[in-house]
C-alpha cells in the first residue's frame, strides 16, 4: 500500500486574529508536499428579512455591486494575509519556500460550505482551527471533523498557542 499523495489542502479561515497558526501548519504541509491551497472563508447569507429590508431602499443592481465589492475585499483582506505571512514567516528561511494559494469566499451554512468545498476540489486534507472566533471550541470544527472523507488537521488558535 502507497503512502497518500497530498495534493490539495482545504485551509479554512475565519480570518480571526488568532488564525496564523492554522495557516502556519498548512503552509509546512503543502511545502513539504509540493501542495496547492485552497484558502477557504465561508460567509453566512444575508438573512430574508435583511434582504427584503435592502431591497426596498436600493435597487437590485446596486446591491450586487454592494455584494460582488464585498466578496472581492475579502479576497483581497485574504491575499494580504497570506503575503504577509510569506514576509513575516517564509523570507528568512534558508531555502526559499513558494506557496500556491488560491481564495475563495462562499456562501452558506460553514460546515456544508467546507465539506462540499473539500469534495468538489478533491481535497487531500483538511486544515481548520479548533477555536470559533470567541475561543470557544468550535461547532463547526466538529461538524467538519464528523462528516469529512479526508484527514482533518485541528490546529489549536487559542491566544497562548503560536
Amino acid at each position: 500500500m502507497a503512502l497518500p499523495q497530498i495534493n490539495t489542502i482545504l485551509y479554512t479561515t475565519s480570518l480571526g486574529k488568532h488564525t496564523r497558526p492554522v495557516f502556519r501548519h498548512a503552509a509546512n504541509l503543502a511545502a513539504q508536499f509540493n501542495a496547492k491551497i485552497i484558502m477557504l472563508h465561508v460567509v453566512e447569507p444575508m438573512g430574508e428579512m435583511g434582504h427584503a429590508l435592502i431591497q426596498n431602499y436600493l435597487d437590485e443592481s446596486l446591491v450586487k455591486k454592494m455584494h460582488d465589492e464585498g466578496i472581492d475585499a475579502i479576497k483581497d483582506q485574504m491575499r494580504q494575509r497570506v503575503a504577509d505571512f510569506c514576509a513575516d514567516e517564509l523570507s528568512s528561511l534558508p531555502t526559499p519556500v513558494e506557496l500556491n494559494v488560491e481564495h475563495v469566499v462562499i456562501e452558506g451554512n460553514h460546515t456544508d460550505s467546507i465539506l462540499k468545498e473539500a469534495n468538489d476540489i478533491n481535497a487531500d486534507m483538511i486544515v481548520i482551527g479548533a477555536e470559533n472566533t470567541f475561543g470557544h471550541h468550535s461547532h463547526t470544527t466538529q461538524q467538519v471533523m464528523r462528516g469529512a472523507k479526508v484527514p482533518v488537521l485541528v490546529v489549536p488558535t487559542g491566544k497562548n498557542y503560536s
